[in-house]
């Protein structure tokens, strides 16, 4: 019985008999206790009891093994059930009925022979079977060895091969099958085989990348030390490694001319930068093609590309070892310069300067003449990479306007000491006490035609440093432009204006308007234009008396948008200037969509106006412009009494600059009762009676009195 459940043990289960059967042998172990202790009159009937239900279960399973294999192993095992049965079903039915000659033709003996060998052929069907399986399993792995497409193949510890698949044989481009002449060595170095020894005895599984002999290609092997033998894998990663180089390429160059893009010179400079914190020196270029733009708007982006290639590749030709170009914008580079000191990078970058210059480019049948800026600097220990290329931008830009196209900044120079100021101010405004420090001041504004009569200014503002010094407020301004916080300071000025004028209202019997100037940048943010109005909504009763200031380069970016903003603000009885009239690229026409009430001067046209008889010119027509279209005027920057007369011959309504007074505290303004009070010229003192019947211009009453 445990010979026929181990053979068909899982068919067993299939038929649910695994369980009563193996309850039948349990039991079946009490019988050879019971055979000892027990009278064979009692014993016989117990056996017949415990055994007649195992033989049941056992004849059932049988059956059912056979009904489901169907195969020559069970026949054979039922067979020899069947006769090892039969023949004690005889002995039993003999010695029942007394045939004693039956016992001679069937018995216990010849049934055991009988069952026996046809039990052992059983056995052997089964061996013959697995036999089979383990065959076809042999078939199969070897077939998965041949196919496999890695290479496989086994290592003596002399680096001969010792077995190797179709796919080594191909990759390594050897005869299959290898033979004992076949040596690692032959494809691979030395150097490469000593290495893997050396590792398959240190470690479990190695890994390592190699190279074949020719350096053509690249593999990947994975081997392992079992039985006194190297087994390993070896990949072709060919295509891969070329494959991952061209991504690392592409991520750290620029596709066009192929020299380093800004994260590929972010990495040099990286580097350089370990050296510099040796003592070694480092500088940094900043190269900007001056018109290149033409060059792709003329002849197209074609033309430019090839020209950028030819640039590159003559800046190449001036670098020494180390110093790297970086593409870091159209037709702007940067060149890192490890352990170059200022003045040989200074020789490096003249060369480049008169290098791409020099010679025109030629593309097909043109020739395309380029002219290079470049900025040096030279970089200290700690200094991060965007403050170094930002600076060295910054010299560029100066470069510009230089003759030979160069400037240099050395350590510690000036530049670099504003830049640290400009980062600071930076952090301050991105802080919570952004306008701590922040005071105004006021620059009276007169009137030529009744000096005496109005007290009008302009606030300025004016910031204290930590060692309460009073700083330039330009830096900030600048800085906060940079950083997208002009909204904070113009924020905080209109608040402290307006609130000054509203506690002040009573002493400024004289004050028809309070000029502020509002920041490009500010009136493009929707935030603070929602904020200037309610500002304005909270001090409504004073709001009469300010007058914003709109750059005119301003005005025209968005035309209207700034229409928009003046007609807001207008509803709350803000006056309207255009601030800087005349500079830049003026266009009268767009006047007419501007219901702007002043028009402030550009000041480069009042310094030395009298030198110059075309900006007096300009000025007169400006002035009968802003007559007809119903508008005031405002000269800035007049700084002497001879200005200040030709103004007022000219038509001008009010004047403001040194010549009438600087910039004023604010309780110095509430006591004084006219603009014309802060003089101290005596010439300008002289002429003020006579200031307001000078003008050249019948202004016909059309002006409007503030």
């Amino acid at each position: 019985m445990t010979l026929y459940m181990k053979l068909f043990g899982a068919e067993l289960a299939r038929t649910r008999l695994a369980t009563p059967l193996r309850v039948a042998q349990v039991l079946c172990l009490g019988l050879l206790p019971m055979a000892v202790f027990m009278p064979f009159g009692i014993y016989l009937p117990a056996m017949w009891l415990l055994v007649t239900p195992g033989l049941a279960l056992m004849t059932l399973g049988l059956f059912g093994v056979m009904r489901h294999t169907q195969a020559r192993v069970a026949m054979w095992f039922a067979a020899s059930f069947a006769v090892t049965f039969l023949s004690t079903l005889a002995e039993v039915i003999s010695a029942a009925l007394g045939l004693r000659e039956m016992l001679g033709v069937v018995n216990s003996v010849t049934a055991a022979l009988a069952s026996s060998l046809l039990a052992a052929l059983a056995v052997a069907e089964q061996m013959r079977l697995e036999t089979q399986k383990r065959i076809a399993v042999q078939a199969e792995l070897e077939h998965a060895y041949e196919a496999m497409p890695v290479g496989l193949f086994t290592l003596d510890l002399h680096g001969v091969f010792l077995s190797a698949n179709p796919a080594l044989c191909r990759m390594l481009d050897c005869e299959a099958p290898v033979s004992a002449r076949t040596l690692w060595p032959q494809f691979f170095d030395e150097a490469t085989w000593f290495q893997l020894r050396e590792q398959v005895h240190v470690s479990t599984n190695v890994e390592m990348e190699i190279a074949s002999r020719e350096g053509e290609r690249r593999f990947l092997v994975r081997a392992t030390l079992a039985h006194g033998r190297i087994e390993g894998v070896l990949e072709d990663i060919t295509e891969k490694t070329k494959a991952t180089e061209q991504l690392t390429f592409m991520a750290n160059n620029d596709p066009l001319t192929r020299v380093f893009n800004r994260r590929g010179i972010e990495k040099s400079f990286e580097n350089a930068a370990v050296a510099l914190a040796a003592g070694k020196p480092l500088s940094v270029a900043y190269i900007d093609l001056d018109r290149f733009k033409l060059i792709n708007d003329l002849f197209g982006h074609a033309a430019g590309d090839e020209v950028l290639k030819q640039v590159c590749e003559r800046m190449a030709m001036m670098l020494a070892g180390g110093q790297q170009i970086g593409r870091v914008g159209g037709d702007e580079f940067v060149i890192v310069m490890p352990d170059t000191a200022i003045p040989l990078a200074s020789l490096i970058c003249r060369g480049i300067v008169e290098r791409i210059g020099s010679t025109p480019y030629r593309v097909g049948d043109k020739a395309f003449h380029v002219r290079g800026s470049v900025g040096l600097i030279e970089v200290s220990n700690g200094m991060p990479m965007k403050d170094a290329i930002s600076t060295a931008d910054r010299a560029c830009r100066e470069a510009k306007e230089a003759s030979d196209g160069l400037v240099v900044y050395e350590r510690n120079a000036r530049a670099f000491h504003e830049r640290e100021a400009e980062l600071n101010l930076v952090a301050k405004l991105q802080g919570p006490n952004a306008t701590e420090g922040l005071f105004i001041e006021m620059q009276p504004i007169m009137s030529l035609k009744s000096p005496h009569e109005s007290l009008n200014f302009e606030v300025l503002l004016r910031m204290r440093g930590p060692d309460g010094r009073v700083m330039p407020a330009g830096p900030l301004i600048g800085a906060a432009e940079k950083c997208g916080r002009a909204g904070v300071i113009d924020r905080w000025v209109l608040a402290t204006t307006l609130g000054w004028i509203a506690e002040n209202a009573g002493r400024l019997p004289n004050t028809r308007f309070v000029c502020m100037n509002l920041s490009g940048a500010s009136l493009n943010d929707e935030r603070f234009v929602q904020d200037t109005l309610e500002i304005l909504a909270c001090h409504v009763h004073v709001a009469s008396r300010l007058c914003m200031e709109i750059t005119e380069s301003v005005a025209l970016h968005d035309l209207d948008n700034t229409r928009r903003f003046i007609d807001q603000v207008r509803n709350f009885g803000v006056k309207v200037a255009l601030d800087d009239f005349g500079a830049g690229y003026t266009s009268f026409s767009y006047l007419k969509e501007l219901p702007a009430d002043v028009l402030k001067i550009d000041g480069n046209f009042i310094v030395n106006i009298n030198a110059h008889p075309a900006n007096v010119a300009i000025v007169e027509a400006i002035v009968n412009l802003a007559v007809n279209l119903g508008m005031k005027t405002i000269a800035e920057w007049a700084e002497d009494a001879a200005t200040v007369q030709t103004l007022a011959e000219i038509g001008v309504d009010y004047v403001q600059g040194w010549a009438v007074a600087r910039s004023q505290a604010p309780d110095k303004i509430l006591a004084a009762s006219s603009a014309a009070g802060f003089i101290q010229d005596q010439e300008l003192l002289d002429m003020l009676p006579t200031l307001g019947s000078v003008g050249a211009l019948d202004l016909r009453g059309i002006m409007r009195s503030y």
